[in-house]
């Protein structure tokens, strides 16, 4: 269990949030819009994006090293805001770090949420690691033991999302070659098992004709956070925002989108944690 003695200090203190690159950012607009009184602290890991194809010890491993960059960064909360990351080293992150911070994945709160659902056929869609760990199929058959669960790596969509592949003929193609598989015919929602998914959403939604709900954890997880700052007295108070957004590896598309999300200037600074 956390113990803040000085609530009303830590109030001020910001979110820290991490990725591998640019999809966290859907995660850290979406809790903008539902908490823009939150100050943030963002880390993308662009060094080693992308995390989809990397061994469980090594995204550990950076994760751990991050986790503890936000924490000198005075977050008072960490949201994994990476999928392979959540798969690969939430439960670790907590035992190591459970005492000093509130900490919070991006799969607990999906499967929880879909849990309220009735859908007899899901599937899901992430990275390699991600499908791999085979997380969100166990946790969505406990839920609902009657759902059939989908599970499909989509390898090629994180760095085709890095690399400004968006909304051409490129993207639409390989979009289209990974959900005209015939094992997701006659699903009735789809997991976006990946933070960057969400900017392709559109895309992947005209897929399937617009008849599939599209889920999304950026919602989903900011609401969670809404009730976990409120439970622990932790909503800051309206007043000047300051939000630092931090790259181990300087990126222009990296800067492109967070500017599109974030409108403007944004404190965007090279951090070297690995050296």
């Amino acid at each position: 269990m956390v113990i803040f003695f000085n609530a009303s200090k830590v109030k001020e203190q910001p979110i820290g949030i991490f990725d591998s690159g640019v999809g966290g950012l859907t995660v850290a607009h979406a809790i903008k819009q539902i908490l823009p009184y939150e100050n943030l602290v963002y880390f993308g890991d662009t060094a080693h994006l992308p995390y989809g194809d990397k061994s469980a010890g090594a995204i550990e491993s950076y994760s751990r090293k991050i986790t503890e960059f936000l924490l000198e960064h005075n977050a008072k909360v960490v949201l994994i805001a990476c999928n392979s990351a959540s798969a690969s080293a939430f439960h670790t992150l907590k035992k190591e770090f459970g005492s000093r911070t509130l900490l919070i994945d991006v799969i607990d709160p999906v499967v929880d949420y879909m849990g309220t659902r009735d859908f007899k056929k899901i599937g899901v869609i992430g990275t390699k690691r991600t499908i791999s760990s085979g997380m969100y199929e166990t946790k969505l058959k406990e839920k609902n033991p009657g759902t059939g669960v989908v599970s499909m790596a989509t390898p090629l969509l994180v760095p085709m999302i890095e690399e400004g592949f968006i909304f051409d003929d490129i993207s639409n193609a390989i979009i289209r070659a990974y959900l005209s598989d015939p094992s997701l015919a006659g699903i009735e929602a789809l997991i976006l098992g990946c933070t960057h998914y969400p900017i392709i959403k559109n895309q992947i939604s005209k897929i399937f004709n617009f008849n599939v709900e599209i889920v999304d954890s950026a919602r989903i997880v900011s609401l969670l956070l809404k009730e976990t700052l409120e439970k622990h007295n932790l909503l800051n108070s309206p007043g000047k925002v300051r939000d630092q957004f931090f790259i181990s590896d300087y990126t222009p598309y990296f800067e492109k989108i967070a500017r599109m999300f974030f409108e403007g200037d944004i404190n965007l600074k090279k951090a070297d944690i690995w050296s």
